[in-house]
């Protein structure tokens, strides 16, 4: 393998030249693996003109075996006769600190401080490859020695890596979609018959639903056929990749100081989520959301459907979700009950009694809503031959109709076409493309027509009967451990008395037997008439919403997909850094962790768009919980996390190692949800940005940065009770986190161009408690590497005591990929190949032209006008 070209520094006679080099994957047995170095003389360095000195080989066991880790070689000719000197190869361990005396301390040399670390320990940690290798691969390395303020040395590590939950993570979604709407779709057929009207109107949605399951399962295909383990910018447009996130990668440095522990500093950095396939024509999810409401009243007066709000679809889906969740738990609880009474086991008969009792009162407390009771009664309105009432009698009061109701609500809150909450002017009533008579003069002016045959305390006394079930469940279980406990007691008496326990163990299970079957016959029957109701009510929504809502849905789809994926990855990269962190899980089960994702997009032209969908898509994963499971088996291929869930409500499951998951909190190993709590903190940086603030608007910034300042001072109130701050990291800036968040908020609410302290502030705070980092622009590259790379030196600089004659010198070789010349070569994961002399991706603008970029576009906008005036004169 040939090592990067060495460039000679004429000014220095005895010149000392530090360079990376990368293994690649395919030298398993590196001891063998021979590296050449080849010497120029680059006596015109801007003329990239240089002249051929010598190379020297040597093998990786050689450097390795050598005293004092240090190989002297001979240079060679290119016949390999005359020798034109020797170079020096220096072996240098992570951790290992070097005098000071072995490096140049003149800051005017324009050496970088790249090093070349041992081929032995390679680029990434090997004893946590076991646990990293199916999420994280391709890493690529560089290590640098930077002075510190005490003239010490420190050892900085910076890795970068790909993660392949950029393609698992939309692949299961996809999945999730496509079963979600098939369910759906089966749903709306189990409705059962239907008036004409409402029938087309299924038959529309239906077709939809089929539309977008086949635009799915074509993209599921296009996705299953990609090996790679990221999408890079040029393909953010692409159909067949818009669920995955753009440039989705892991930023790790690893610190490595004299007389202090190792220190690791983690972000992830992704393209914005956004839907570039479907443009910004007409603003992202937050406009289009916020339009859509305002224009789906009119829609259902059209349709001739009920209005129902965002919390009403939202409900609706939740109990849909819930039912279905709970119901086969219920059946499952109840088996186990009956089990147990089988085996005698009182102690087994309490526990499972227990948990079934929990849930059942949960799947009542779930059905004991008024919005259930009223689809209900929209359906029974829906059906074939339904006449309104005030097609056979005079209108009379809402609050008539039924026996024990509220006097100011009909049992169906809303007119087709109006809010539930909304007082209705008078007007026919329609129903089923009927018209009927005047209304008449209603006190709440909200009805819906009324069949007089419907019983409206039917559904009251289906779900009661539930509760009614359980209790007769609960006293017969009561009286059997009772009877148990009194065959123990000298009293025969009242053994003989008790006729309702045998000594017969199978008496239990025949006894409760009866009890349990009707218990589960009665869940049943209200699962099936709460799931007709409440898909009843997703069908009036979708039907309103055709066919915006199901555009607006595909989108939101593909926004939250990305958001995910890089979701989960910041998720698994944090874990696994703090499974030995105890104070870390404590928090992480008792609270959760805190996601913040700082966003550079400015608020100019398309990019409004991209942070449009981008606030949704961050405020959508607060729907999104982790479980940590136990891998079945060891295999590598366990430990890939995955998705389950409807897009109400998604559990992202982690697997770890059976020797690692014993030993975490019992809380985790339980299975207990572990929550995430998202923020998105935006300030645009770029030229269109000093447009944005000189002419346009920018009060979306405003309104996210206000708002998710108000969910991360909410999260630390509540981490503040739960969990003591002694079990937060501990930082060289010993700055309270309080005054951090009243900082924070005053930069907030104050009146600056380009405030990135708020960015800056958050960031730290963020790290303060033990949250995960992410870094966003457009694709992830110029803007995102900037704020990386000066993050990364300020940490040094504030926590590591970097001299602050090497920040810029640190800075400007952590943005270069050469170390020193312009010859050599970088594999460039843009291009998926390797490029020469091309311009680094992580190389910015200098900061000097940032500062007066405005000024520079005001002279630019006024040299264009002068020069168009002239044209046209």
């Amino acid at each position: 393998m040939d090592c990067l070209g060495l460039h000679k520094n004429r000014a220095n006679k005895d010149p000392l030249f530090l360079t990376g080099v990368t293994l690649p994957s395919e030298y398993p047995d590196s001891q063998h693996l021979l590296v050449k170095l080849t010497v120029y003389d680059a006596k015109h360095k801007s003329q990239e003109s240089s002249s051929f000195l010598g190379s020297a080989t040597f093998s990786i066991g050689d450097l390795l075996r050598a005293k004092d880790g240090r190989l002297t070689l001979s240079l060679r000719s290119s016949d390999g006769v005359c020798t034109a000197g020797t170079v020096a190869v220096s072996h240098l361990k992570m951790g290992e600190m070097e005098e000071a005396d072995h490096i140049a301390t003149d800051t005017s040399s324009q050496k970088s401080p790249l090093v070349c670390e041992p081929a032995d320990q390679s680029y990434i940690d090997r004893e946590d490859y076991a646990l990293t290798g199916p999420v994280f691969r391709n890493p690529i390395c560089k290590v640098y020695r930077f002075q510190t303020a005490d003239s010490k040395w420190m050892l900085v590590r910076e890795q970068m890596e790909e993660c392949t939950l950029s393609f698992t993570i939309p692949r299961q979604l996809l999945s999730l979609y496509i079963q979600e709407d098939k369910s759906r779709l089966q749903d709306l057929e189990d409705l059962g018959e239907l008036s004409p009207h409402w029938d087309n109107l299924r038959k529309e949605v239906v077709t939809r639903y089929r539309g977008i399951i086949s635009s799915y399962q074509d993209t599921l295909a296009e996705v299953q056929k990609i090996t790679g383990s990221f999408k890079p910018s040029c393909c953010k447009a692409q159909k067949s990749l818009e669920f995955i996130p753009i440039n989705l990668h892991t930023q790790r440095m690893r610190v490595t100081c004299p007389r202090k522990t190792d220190a690791l500093y983690d972000i992830i950095t992704v393209g914005a989520p956004a839907a570039h396939f479907h443009g910004f024509k007409c603003g992202g999810l937050q406009r289009l959301l916020s339009r859509y409401e305002g224009e789906k009243k009119s829609f259902s007066t059209a349709y001739q459907c009920i209005y129902y709000s965002p919390q009403h679809t939202a409900k609706a889906q939740e109990v849909l979700s819930t039912v279905s969740l709970l119901q086969p738990l219920i059946t499952s609880l109840a088996d186990q009950l009956l089990q147990a009474a089988l085996e005698h086991s009182s102690h087994g008969l309490k526990d499972a009694l227990k948990s079934l009792s929990d849930k059942t009162e949960q799947f009542v407390h779930t059905l004991k809503d008024e919005l259930v009771k009223s689809a209900l009664l929209a359906l029974h309105a829906a059906r074939p031959g339904y006449v309104s009432k005030s097609q056979k009698q005079t209108p009379v009061l809402c609050h008539q109709q039924g026996q024990g109701g509220d006097q100011n609500h009909s049992p169906v809150q809303g007119l087709p076409g109006h809010s539930p909450t909304t007082p209705v002017p008078e007007s026919p009533v329609v129903c089923n493309n009927v018209k009927g008579g005047d209304s008449g003069s209603l006190k709440h002016q909200d009805s819906i027509p009324h069949h007089k045959e419907y019983d409206e305390e039917e559904w009251d006394r289906v779900w009661a009967n539930v509760a009614k079930c359980l209790n007769c469940v609960i006293a017969k279980v009561d009286k059997l451990l009772e009877g148990d406990n009194s065959k123990q007691e000298p009293a025969p008496e009242q053994r003989l008395a008790d006729v309702t326990t045998s000594h017969n163990p199978g008496d239990w299970r025949e006894q409760l037997s009866p009890l349990v079957s009707r218990l589960k016959e009665c869940v049943l029957e209200v699962v099936e008439k709460a799931k007709r109701a409440m898909t009843f009510v997703l069908l009036q929504e979708a039907a309103c919403s055709i066919p915006q809502g199901f555009h607006l849905q595909q989108r939101r789809d593909v926004v939250f997909s990305q958001a995910l994926a890089a979701l989960a990855c910041g998720f698994v990269m944090r874990l696994y850094a703090g499974l030995q962190d105890k104070d870390f899980l404590r928090q992480l089960h008792l609270v959760g962790l805190v996601a913040q994702f700082e966003s550079l997009l400015s608020t100019y032209s398309e990019e409004i768009g991209m942070l449009e969908d981008m606030e949704v898509g961050i405020s959508d994963l607060q729907k999104v919980v982790f479980k940590i499971t136990e891998a079945k088996t060891d295999d590598l291929s366990e430990l890939q996390p995955s998705v389950c869930g409807r897009r109400d409500h998604f559990t992202v499951e982690v697997p770890l190692p059976q020797v690692i998951f014993q030993t975490l909190p019992e809380e985790i190993k339980e299975g207990k949800p572990l929550r995430v709590f998202p923020v998105l903190f935006n300030v645009g940086i770029n030229e269109q940005q000093t447009i944005a603030e000189r002419f346009g608007d920018i009060s979306l910034q405003e309104r996210i940065n206000q708002k998710n300042f108000e969910i991360l001072e909410a999260y630390y109130k509540t981490l503040r009770e739960k969990v003591p701050l002694e079990c937060l990291p501990c930082f060289q800036t010993q700055a309270d986190i309080k005054e951090l968040l009243e900082t924070l908020g005053q930069n907030v609410v104050t009146k600056k161009r380009k405030n990135v302290e708020i960015l800056w502030i958050a960031g730290t705070i963020c790290r303060r408690l033990n949250g995960i980092r992410f870094t966003s622009c457009k694709s992830a590259k110029d803007r995102t590497s900037m704020s990386v790379t000066l993050e990364q030196c300020a940490l040094l600089r504030d926590e590591h005591q970097l001299s602050k004659d090497f920040f810029v010198r640190a800075l400007d070789c952590m943005r270069s990929r050469l170390s020193q010349g312009d010859i050599g070569h970088w594999e460039d994961p843009e291009a998926g190949a390797v490029t020469e002399n091309k311009p680094a991706s992580r190389h910015f603008y200098p900061i000097a032209l940032l500062l007066v970029s405005s000024h520079l576009l005001v002279v630019w906008l006024i040299l264009s006008l002068v020069f168009l005036l002239a044209k046209y004169q």
